[in-house]
């Protein structure tokens, strides 16, 4: 899968990414076509999209109650159109003090 073309270089997601990504959302919803991916801006400034491989990656590098979304990898050029960003990191670990309120 390539990403846009305004994504940094036009980078390709590497073979071995995982199929399936569990994103960190903003807030718990009933339905999850009302889910807002929780994003993260980096020290410079950059728009982050944080994805996690496994659900207990993501509870353990965001906290337990962070609420989730589980997408298909092929999604995320969508989701890039939807709300852009300019990094994909995998598998990153938030420190307490920077998690999102309510998901210690």
């Amino acid at each position: 899968m390539t990403l846009p073309d305004d994504m940094p270089g036009g980078k390709s997601i590497p073979p071995d990414f995982p199929p399936v990504v569990y994103l960190p959302c903003a807030e718990s919803v009933s339905d999850a076509a009302q889910a807002r991916i929780a994003m993260r801006e980096t020290r410079d400034g950059r728009v982050a999209l944080l994805a996690y491989s496994a659900l207990d990656r993501l509870q353990h590098c965001c906290g337990r109650n962070q609420p989730w979304l589980v997408m298909p990898t092929v999604a995320l050029d969508e989701l890039q159109r939807a709300q852009p960003f300019s990094l994909l990191l995998l598998d990153v670990f938030i420190p307490e003090g920077k998690r999102q309120e309510g998901a210690s």
